[in-house]
């Protein structure tokens, strides 16, 4: 690959022969110009316009960072912190288990439950279900991340 080229005249002749290239020589002016080679199983499309970008980017410059801001670059690790679950007196959750609608209502000192007091919501899912759960994840109050 000659240096890089001067004129828009030159960048364009090097544009058009590009679909003409040869694998081989893509996958060379890619190592050149991103400095490693191609992934293993790139496609001769995406060489040819990764190529071209690159040429592009190398003889006019790439984008602004307003730009890249918009497009989505590199953004910040953020951790967002899930929505508060607490659970306040008063409180009806509702849970449809197969066909069936089941309401349970936040108590002071625990849950009710078809007019029963309940210390927690896995003993209701258990009486609901059958088997052992998480009430909280019954219930949508905990995802299958959280729990």
């Amino acid at each position: 690959m000659k240096a890089l080229p001067l004129t828009a005249s030159e960048i364009a002749d090097e544009l058009r022969a590009l679909p003409s290239l040869s694998r081989q020589t893509l996958a060379g002016k890619w190592g050149a110009l991103y400095g490693a080679p191609p992934p293993a199983r790139t496609s001769r499309s995406l060489m040819i316009r990764a190529v071209a970008y690159k040429l592009q980017e190398r003889a006019y410059g790439g984008l602004s960072p307003a730009t890249s801001r918009i497009l989505g670059g590199p953004k910040e690790a953020t951790v967002e912190k899930p929505p508060s679950r607490e659970l306040r007196p008063g409180a009806m959750l509702l849970r449809v288990w197969r066909g069936t609608a089941h309401r349970v209502t936040v108590n002071e000192d625990g849950f009710i439950y078809c007019g029963r007091r309940y210390e927690s919501l896995s003993e209701i899912a258990r009486a609901i279900t059958g088997a052992r759960w998480s009430g909280p994840r019954f219930f949508g109050l905990k995802s299958h991340d959280q729990a």
